[in-house]
């Protein structure tokens, strides 16, 4: 009976979270999409590309190369996990992690390629590797004359947010996300009414960007994660460009890189038809890989310089002159990590760096020059201690020259 009514009241509970939650939802952004989203959906999901409309992405022609070739994999990889390490067989830690692709390129050869509960037409939903494809579309712009230079200050595109204490806020600081715009994460039960929400399941996210405020820290003192940024990056993309972002996407990047399949982007709402910045690609793995090839090569591939190799350089690379504090994700740069634009790094022992795409749940593309390799992990999250940052070096620090 003891055992029934806990039940009951845990359920009681629950409802009433969710009731307060309805209320809180609607009165931050006065929308009840908004408000059903967060109620529904709870988190994101690997399948949220089902949940949102999307813009498609086109792929054209052949695609670019990439040949299979035989090399050993380790069987077993050692790697970071929790307070210590941990050794599993690769296999092994796949199937237990909820990994739906995982695939591993040496010397632009496919040596290893598995898919669980998938396969290679299996689509993906990026999460945060789309903000790495953001920092591509900037300097694309850069590139081609849209915009100035990341020093252009963000009110010059966005004069919505002109006056409030943002004037000398850059394009540098959003990509490196430094602009000390307030944000607020949540972890518990809070998280869907978190900024981390507000920033995922609005209908109307540009009217999200157009609301953002100066927080506590001065712009550039300090890294703090924030899904802000990416919103404002999109807005000054669509205006300097005059495009769509997943046209110009599928323009600038997706067909010369000789992209396999076509893909899509994830829209706020049919109405608003802003792309999700922060998290909206949905691709195939094959893809996914072949866009870290094409930093791995510089800006170079399918016999096209598509990026500025300077760009590709400024993007990735560790800056010695950088101390700023990370107010988020401390850790990170304490075991020698690092964060460019929008590209996490990690300093190696050798003098190397790595650095990688990375999004919720795991999903990442990992860029290793010192050894010529990508490696694409993507998939659900079983085990929050697996980091695939950290996996993926251990692999790459087992593979031959």
């Amino acid at each position: 009976m003891k055992t029934l009514f806990k039940v009951f009241a845990g359920l009681l509970g629950l409802v009433i979270v969710l009731i307060i939650g309805l209320f809180v939802a609607m009165s931050i952004i006065d929308s009840p999409v908004y408000a059903w989203r967060v109620l529904t959906l709870l988190s994101s999901d690997i399948q949220d590309y089902k949940v949102f409309p999307s813009r498609p992405i086109e792929n054209v022609g052949a695609p670019s190369r990439i040949e299979t070739g035989q090399y050993p994999i380790p069987a077993q990889v050692e790697f970071r996990y929790k307070n210590g390490t941990r050794l599993e067989t690769l296999d092994d830690l796949l199937k237990r992690t909820g990994s739906r692709a995982f695939l591993v390129v040496k010397d632009d050869r496919l040596i290893y390629e598995n898919y669980l509960e998938a396969s290679r037409q299996g689509i993906n939903t990026s999460f945060s590797v789309a903000k790495s494809f953001d920092s591509a579309l900037i300097g694309a712009a850069i590139a081609d004359g849209y915009i100035v230079s990341v020093d252009d200050p963000v009110i010059k595109y966005v004069p919505e947010i002109a006056g409030r204490g943002l004037d000398t806020l850059t394009i540098r600081n959003l990509l490196r996300m430094d602009t000390g715009i307030g944000y607020r994460s949540e972890d518990d039960i809070l998280a869907p009414f978190s900024d981390d929400a507000l920033t995922y399941y609005p209908p109307d996210l540009r009217q999200i960007a157009f609301s953002v405020q100066p927080g506590k820290t001065p712009i550039g003192a300090a890294f703090h994660y924030n899904n802000f940024h990416p919103l404002l990056e999109g807005l000054i993309l669509e205006r300097a460009t005059g495009m769509s972002i997943a046209e110009y996407l599928q323009e600038r990047i997706w067909k010369p890189m000789g992209a396999e399949f076509p893909a899509s982007w994830s829209l706020d709402s049919d109405a608003s038809g802003f792309e999700k910045m922060e998290s909206g690609i949905n691709a195939r793995a094959l893809d996914f890989a072949r866009f870290g090839l094409l930093y791995l090569h510089n800006g170079f591939w399918n016999g096209k310089q598509i990026l500025p190799t300077a760009w590709v350089a400024a993007s990735t690379s560790p800056d010695p002159t950088d101390n700023r504090p990370f107010e988020v994700y401390p850790l990170w740069k304490e075991l020698g990590g690092y964060y460019g634009y929008h590209w996490w790094g990690m300093n190696n022992p050798d003098g190397t760096y790595d650095y990688m795409a990375r999004g919720n749940l795991g999903q990442m593309i990992y860029v290793a020059p010192r050894k010529n390799m990508v490696v694409v992990r993507l998939g659900d999250e079983t085990d929050s201690n697996v980091i695939w940052s950290f996996v993926a070096q251990a692999l790459v620090d087992q593979m031959p020259e």
